[in-house]
């Protein structure tokens, strides 16, 4: 398939959680026979070996607006302010943004005759209101819509996460003929917002990106993250309290955004993709410390459990409702089931390496066997094909 993708940003330098998996995404895309072009919504293209690009039409404002929110995040503006910006920002788009992406389409069909499908994948969906329907009406092909931020960008969520865009705002869902989701437990709520034909489409992990490297093991317990919101009360279980608890077990956190007490971890601050791989695979243990609103929300996929599968990590998670859609719970990933259990969890395993070695062994195994970005690829072509016989 030859397939034109409208995604947030292609640009690591913006730091957006998604971007390093729409790399792997794309990537597999082209890597299972399909030709990919890619378009960013903030910021300029970034050319690649796995797709091809036309500028963002946009680009400029993209910046100006990022900048804005940014500044207005620093200051704890965001989520106060959020639907009166939202409203503003709408009738920007209404006037000016949306007429320049349609012209914009417009001329990337004039060039390219036989595209098989759009898919927008996390662009603000009030800021493209009406151009789905016109792009169907001009050119009969099929319009996917992708979300990996459920389901915290529902607006239940979205504004104390203080996102960048509110996107469900006076959104159509119906528009698009598929709906993919990291998130089956929302499937429900996109119904009622108009969503039909939809399809979980979970993170995953490249195996060869996502890969151990065999380093001497000189942290016991980690976590990489950033930001604790909505996750203050499962940090405090299994970093803050265990390690004043246990004085002789090193307890590292990385990543950004933390303002809790993280106890007597040692705080080594924002790492780059090398550091990151080297900082799990020395750790004896990686946990997963999830938000809740993705750990109660059934099925609900992040990107951290399957990358540190990937590594061959030994992976303690906290309580994650669905998690099993993914893992054999016990025998890939340790669950942890109460906070009275943590210690002796921990003492467990740094006790046995054996048995950490082959729990991290075999979630990679499983990421292998069912959750590398190649089946994901191959999930969605196979669903964007199925549309119109394509």
């Amino acid at each position: 398939m030859k397939i034109l993708i409208i995604c947030s940003t292609i640009d690591l330098q913006y730091k957006l959680g998604c971007t390093p998996a729409w790399w792997q995404l794309l990537k597999a895309l082209h890597e299972t026979g399909n030709e990919v072009i890619a378009v960013p919504f903030l910021g300029d293209p970034v050319e690649s070996l796995w797709w091809r690009t036309y500028p963002n039409p946009c680009s400029r404002e993209s910046k100006l607006y990022n900048d804005l929110i940014e500044l207005n995040k620093k200051y704890h503006l965001t989520s106060k302010k959020s639907g009166r910006k939202a409203r503003g920002f709408s009738a920007l788009a209404e006037k000016y943004i949306r007429r320049k992406w349609l012209n914009h389409f417009v001329s990337v069909f004039s060039k390219e005759k036989d595209i098989d499908a759009i898919l927008f994948m996390n662009v603000p969906l009030n800021f493209i209101k009406g151009i789905p329907e016109k792009i169907h009406a001009m050119y009969g092909i099929p319009i996917a819509y992708f979300d990996g931020d459920m389901p915290t960008i529902l607006p239940k969520y979205a504004t104390d996460r203080g996102f960048k865009f509110d996107y469900y705002v006076g959104a159509d869902l119906s528009v698009f003929d598929i709906f993919f989701t990291n998130s089956k437990g929302v499937i429900p709520d996109l119904k009622e917002m108009g969503a039909r034909n939809i399809h979980p489409l979970y993170y995953a992990a490249d195996p060869e990106l996502f890969k151990p490297v065999d380093m001497n093991k000189d942290i016991d317990v980690s976590f990489f993250g950033y930001g604790d919101e909505y996750r203050e009360e499962w940090m405090t279980n299994m970093v803050t309290k265990p390690s004043r608890s246990l004085n002789s077990v090193g307890f590292s956190v990385a990543g950004g955004g933390f303002s809790m007490d993280l106890g007597e971890a040692q705080y080594r601050g924002d790492l780059s993709f090398s550091e990151y791989r080297n900082f799990c695979c020395r750790s004896k243990i990686c946990l997963n410390i999830t938000r809740w609103s993705h750990t109660s929300v059934y099925a609900s996929s992040t990107a951290r459990p399957f990358e540190l599968a990937a590594f061959g990590a030994c992976i303690v998670s906290q309580p994650y409702n669905g998690i099993e859609e993914w893992f054999d719970v016990g025998r890939e990933i340790v669950l942890i089931e109460n906070s009275d259990n943590i210690i002796d969890i921990y003492n467990g395993l740094l006790a046995d390496s054996e048995e950490r070695e082959k729990i991290g062994e075999r979630a990679r195994e499983r990421i292998l066997k069912e959750h590398t970005y190649y089946h994901r690829a191959h999930l969605m072509v196979q669903s964007l094909k199925g549309l119109h016989n394509i």
